[in-house]
């Protein structure tokens, strides 16, 4: 197929096919069999990568029944990280764990997901996310619980972790989950500091040692370094509801956690997920690295693309943010590269690219409300359509 250009070209624009082609009815074509690709981000707050990608395949099939089929449901490191690593690698085994400590001092249940015989992948929002929160807290908010996950999957024998940063309710430097592993935060009266990055203001020993793998990755697309008017807590404490005092209390506190645990705050990452880039890099030997590319290499994206004709993709949202290190430019990068054909499927449509069809839900369902209400419904039309412009 040829090779797609990438440039973009109009920052408002609508599904690259007409309102006529939108009313008719599909009907099955009988041509040579294709293999396509599938491989959407989630539809936040809407509907999961993989339930997206099989709603897409469905509408495919009505069309094209005969034409080969790979789903392969991606994520950045964020919300839905590892049921989509699950649902693309049929070797994968889900654990459960159950009675850890979530970011508010609530009880949770985790899950980590094994790859082979010595790899896990955690998601760090399934235990310290800021939905888990039933009110925010934003000095209290600790990572307690992904600590205890991460020793969950060293018990287990795990050699290899890998963590999702996204979606972090708090600010605490990563010093809950270095807690949970061994490390002794201590105050001036050798007690152990509150939870959360609040506590870490009155941080004034730290002693042990933390449990770690061989081999950490931490995924994140974020490049704040840890501290200052780019750091963890300017930048994203205000998201978690910190006010201009906590903010700053916030990162006086890091940086006294810092003084204490030793390493650079500055490189990139060291602030991410609140400043939990810095914890694992630190505290744990930790590697950052970017999340879409990483993990669609871990769900088999890259290795389908030489047989494939066609490649979807899709996101909430398709926008200039949308090439910025997310998941559906990362694919549109692979797909341009491998020479593969690539079309995008999203809610709302605000970005044209030359040689990229885009079909937009809310232009099929009339209204945002409609295509919200009933997401995998008009994935699946998303996909008839599609599959008429292959």
């Amino acid at each position: 197929m040829p090779s797609q250009d990438f440039d973009p070209v109009s920052q408002d624009s609508h599904a690259q096919f007409d309102h006529d082609q939108q009313s008719r009815e599909p009907t099955p074509a009988a041509t040579d069999p294709r293999t396509v690709v599938i491989a959407p981000d989630s539809f936040k707050g809407s509907v999961s990568a993989q339930d997206a990608a099989a709603a897409i395949a469905a509408g495919w099939r009505r069309i094209r029944p005969h034409d080969q089929i790979l789903n392969r449901p991606l994520a950045d490191g964020g919300e839905g990280t590892v049921a989509a690593v699950a649902a693309a690698r049929t070797d994968g085994v889900l654990h459960e764990v159950g009675e850890l400590l979530g970011p508010d001092g609530r009880s949770v249940i985790g899950h980590w997901l094994q790859l082979g015989g010595d790899t896990a992948v955690i998601e760090m929002a399934s235990v310290s996310g800021l939905p888990l929160m039933e009110y925010l807290d934003p000095l209290g908010a600790g990572t307690y619980g992904l600590g205890q996950l991460i020793g969950a999957a060293l018990d287990a024998g795990m050699r290899t972790v890998i963590v999702g940063a996204g979606g972090s309710a708090s600010t605490d430097g990563g010093a809950g989950a270095l807690s949970a592993l061994g490390l002794e935060l201590l105050d001036a009266d050798g007690k152990p500091v509150p939870p959360g990055g609040g506590g870490l203001a009155v941080l004034a020993e730290i002693r042990g040692e933390a449990r770690r793998p061989e081999h950490l990755i931490m995924l994140s697309d974020v490049e704040a370094p840890l501290l200052g008017v780019h750091g963890a807590a300017v930048v994203f404490g205000p998201q978690k509801g910190a006010d201009d005092g906590q903010v700053a209390l916030l990162d006086a506190a890091l940086a006294r956690f810092a003084g204490l645990l030793g390493g650079p705050t500055d490189r990139p990452g060291m602030g991410a997920a609140g400043g939990l880039g810095y914890g694992l890099v630190a505290g744990l030997g930790a590697e950052i690295r970017p999340g879409a590319p990483y993990l669609a290499e871990l769900a088999g994206l890259h290795a389908s693309l030489p047989q494939a004709d066609l490649v979807i993709t899709g996101e909430g949202r398709f926008d200039r943010t949308s090439l910025t290190g997310k998941v559906v430019g990362h694919v549109l990068q692979q797909a341009a590269a491998a020479e593969v054909t690539a079309l995008v499927v999203a809610g709302q449509v605000a970005l044209q690219l030359e040689g990229v069809p885009a079909i937009g839900l809310t232009e099929l369902a009339g209204t945002a409300e409609a295509a919200i209400a009933e997401p995998e419904r008009w994935l699946s039309e998303a996909g008839a359509r599609a599959a008429t412009l292959l």
